[in-house]
């Protein structure tokens, strides 16, 4: 038990600073473009409670889990764009909606680069902070790598309904009811229908790994 909850303290501060600063570069993008609604709404916080969704942070996570799923798969509360505040709605739309994944391998570069500093650090402290760094990483790239997938109403879908000619875009965005759909049954039914088939490490695993790569180089861990 003590394992597994020291396991835990590693993963509880890169996860609540993941989500949070995500969602909260959303915002502030926003607010740079000229929307004023996530600051009204308080969603340019650091607070991770202003960003929970009951649903889709707890309960959703969670029953995978429970269930043994072999995918975590979570979200996090929309932050509130008004697309009436922007000049460039369509351009507007990609910077806000690629803000969050940029903030997330933003501060993975940051944690890698603060992985120098642990020569400064005495044990055991020192080692808790290394698994938390370590952690900051794959968490961040992961979530980037996630969100960017082209499906909305993730934030990779977004940016391609902004980017694509109106002729495909608009298929595309009206696929965004149905996302959180799609994206279970693409990473938790297809490999149980199709043998062999890893959605996951297609899709996640592959760039996740080219990022951390670039990252590590980035930093002079590698």
């Amino acid at each position: 038990m003590m394992g597994d909850a020291w396991t835990l303290s590693t993963w509880i501060v890169p996860a609540l600073l993941a989500i949070t600063l995500h969602e909260a570069a959303h915002g502030f993008a926003a607010r740079a473009l000229g929307d004023p609604t996530a600051e009204a709404l308080g969603r340019i916080s650091l607070n991770p409670l202003r960003h929970i969704d009951p649903f889709g942070t707890i309960l959703l996570p969670g029953f995978l889990i429970v269930m043994g799923a072999g995918f975590l798969f979570g979200y996090a509360k929309p932050v509130p764009v008004d697309l009436r505040y922007f000049r460039n709605p369509r351009r507007d739309m990609v910077i806000v909606s690629a803000a969050g994944p940029a903030m997330n391998l933003g501060l993975a570069l940051a944690a890698a680069i603060l992985y120098h500093g642990l020569v400064l650090v005495p044990e055991p402290a020192g080692e808790w902070i290394a698994y938390n760094l370590m952690n900051c990483i794959k968490f961040n790239i992961l979530l980037a790598v996630f969100n960017m997938l082209p499906i909305p109403p993730l934030d990779g879908g977004r940016v391609a309904v902004g980017l694509l000619p109106r002729v495909l875009a608009i298929p595309l965005a009206r696929v965004e009811p149905f996302g959180v759909l799609i994206v279970l049954g693409l990473f938790l039914v297809l490999p149980r229908l199709a043998e062999g088939f890893d959605p996951a490490g297609l899709l996640l695993e592959a760039p996740a790994r080219a990022l951390t790569r670039l990252v590590l180089f980035l930093s002079g861990l590698a």
